[in-house]
């Protein structure tokens, strides 16, 4: 008998369907898998089998050929246990109302004795699943909210095999689609943070540069001695970013899905995420790739922030490869049979100490590092990369008066407060730009239209330029730059307090630094 049961592969970030033909042979022995299946999907037939036994079917001892089309597109993973297994119950007779299997899309992976384990990338799934028309999508237990979230398609979470199989034999009876609110859930969440900026004692420019930062999706490195404040200035910015759109949050979903980092029982990305990888990390795992390509911390921060804590220790090779995703906001991963597009629309935030024992410039203590030290430790950081940080900021250690002091700082829902002013003046200046909706983003063309300056300001940033001898790439980030410090003091036009405010952002500079 001949059966078509339906799944799903994955590559990049969408779903392709996958349609699974079971055939029973009466005539010969042996089983088959084909279609270009990898060796986990391979080695599926010994733990279908080990499950099917363990429900009271059997499996059938003559020839079953199992085809994966289209034939000539790679399966990997173990999720096409489940549709698989239908399938032979099916081809085999054992399963009333197994010619509802078209209907519906399958995925799971099966354990020997039928339990249905959790799979990646369900939310992409889901949606291609209902693209297709299917009539529902049964997965895991586990991966059933995230399926939820899509709309106009029922979704039914499942435990065991023993449940798909009472499912088709009770006509859908059996189960219950999950329902999932999915805008109560995101509202729920995406205020929900564990640090704030009120904790920080002084630092007030380092909070001002952060401001600016995610005000206009500004690239940022802090730069000062051990101590300072670096790391936890860094991680509080999160909660003075914009939240996330419903739009943001499902893009952003989609790559957690695909590559498994969903935070246990959520159905949603609903705040920005922060990566902030070891500088061990290989240029794969920071970009993305393998041989099944999946997406690396430069995608899992889309939306978000990516940061780097002590810069100059990541391998040269490993930052030389972010610098196309930090232009293009995109990277490609090729090889011989495919091309994927992973988004990579991330801020960039770093930190480094001054030097080799991270005490120059220092207040108090002694640089020890010998004569060209300063230099030759920034040199690890490539200029190219350090042009397309728009924010240079030097971090200094806070006083003991400060430290002690029982007031606190201005809280991050106040700071937020105006960076979300400041991007809704940008999302009403892009709105004819698609794909741009904060400062940081815009074309060199578009920027001679949004970043006029007066004669004063263009004097200004002539001086700087000369001085400081900065590349055409930081004269365009000091304008954006001065856009988004004019847009958090709700001007209309850049003043020359704004350019010279952006000016001192440049101080890593090659000319200015170390010297």
């Amino acid at each position: 008998m001949f059966v078509k049961t339906f799944g799903s592969a994955v590559f990049g970030v969408e779903a392709i369907t996958i349609t699974v033909e079971v055939n029973w042979d009466a005539q010969g022995k042996d089983y088959f898998i084909v279609g270009l299946p990898d060796s986990a999907v391979k080695e599926s037939i010994h733990r279908i089998e080990s499950a099917i036994k363990a429900n009271g079917a059997e499996m059938p001892r003559t020839k079953i050929v199992v085809n994966l089309a289209p034939a000539d597109v790679r399966k990997s993973g173990t999720a096409f246990d489940l549709p698989i297994a239908m399938g032979v119950l099916g081809a085999s007779d054992q399963m009333p109302g197994w010619e509802r299997l078209g209907d519906y899309l399958l995925m799971g992976e099966l354990s020997l004795e039928g339990e249905v384990r959790p799979i990646k990338g369900a939310l992409p799934i889901a949606i291609q699943a209902r693209k297709d028309g299917f009539k529902g999508l049964i997965v895991p237990e586990a991966n059933a909210r995230e399926a939820g979230m899509v709309g106009q398609l029922d979704v039914f979470g499942v435990r065991h095999i023993r449940e798909v199989m009472e499912f088709f034999q009770s006509a859908g009876q059996s189960l219950k689609p999950v329902v999932v609110d999915i805008r109560e859930e995101f509202l729920l969440q995406q205020n929900a943070f564990d640090t704030d900026f009120s904790e920080v004692k002084g630092q007030e420019h380092i909070k001002r540069a952060l401001e600016i930062a995610a005000a206009g999706g500004h690239n940022a490195i802090l730069i000062g001695p051990p101590g300072a404040g670096k790391t936890m200035l860094a991680k509080r910015l999160p909660t003075i970013l914009p939240p996330l759109t419903l739009q943001e949050a499902l893009e952003t979903t989609k790559i957690h899905s695909v590559a498994g980092k969903m935070p246990e029982h959520a159905m949603l990305v609903s705040r920005r995420p922060f990566r902030a990888p070891h500088h061990t990390i290989s240029d794969v795992a920071l970009v993305g790739g393998g041989g099944q390509p999946q997406p690396g911390e430069i995608s899992l921060s889309h939306n978000g922030v990516l940061f780097l804590d002590e810069l100059p220790e990541f391998k040269r090779t490993v930052l030389e490869v972010m610098r196309q995703p930090m232009e293009e906001r995109k990277v490609t991963i090729s090889r011989a049979r495919i091309a994927v597009d992973f988004p990579a629309s991330f801020m960039l935030l770093a930190s480094m100490n001054p030097c080799p024992c991270g005490y120059y410039n220092h207040p108090e203590k002694e640089c020890s590092c010998p004569p060209g030290a300063v230099q030759k430790y920034l040199n690890r950081v490539s200029g190219p990369l350090l042009d397309r940080i728009d924010l240079h900021v030097e971090v200094t250690p806070v006083a003991f008066t400060e430290l002690s002091s029982l007031a606190s700082g201005e809280p991050s829902v106040r700071i937020r407060e105006r960076v979300i002013r400041a991007r809704e003046l940008q999302a009403e200046r892009f709105r004819e730009d698609a794909g741009i909706y904060a400062n940081a983003q815009m074309g060199h063309r578009r920027l001679r239209d949004v970043c006029p300056l007066d004669e004063s300001g263009t004097r200004l940033l002539k001086t700087a330029m000369e001085r400081l001898n900065l590349s055409a790439r930081a004269y365009d980030r000091i304008l954006k730059v001065s856009r988004t410090i004019a847009d958090l003091a709700e001007s209309p036009v850049i003043r020359p307090e704004h350019v010279a405010e952006a000016i001192q952002f440049r101080s890593l500079d090659r000319e200015s630094w170390g010297r």
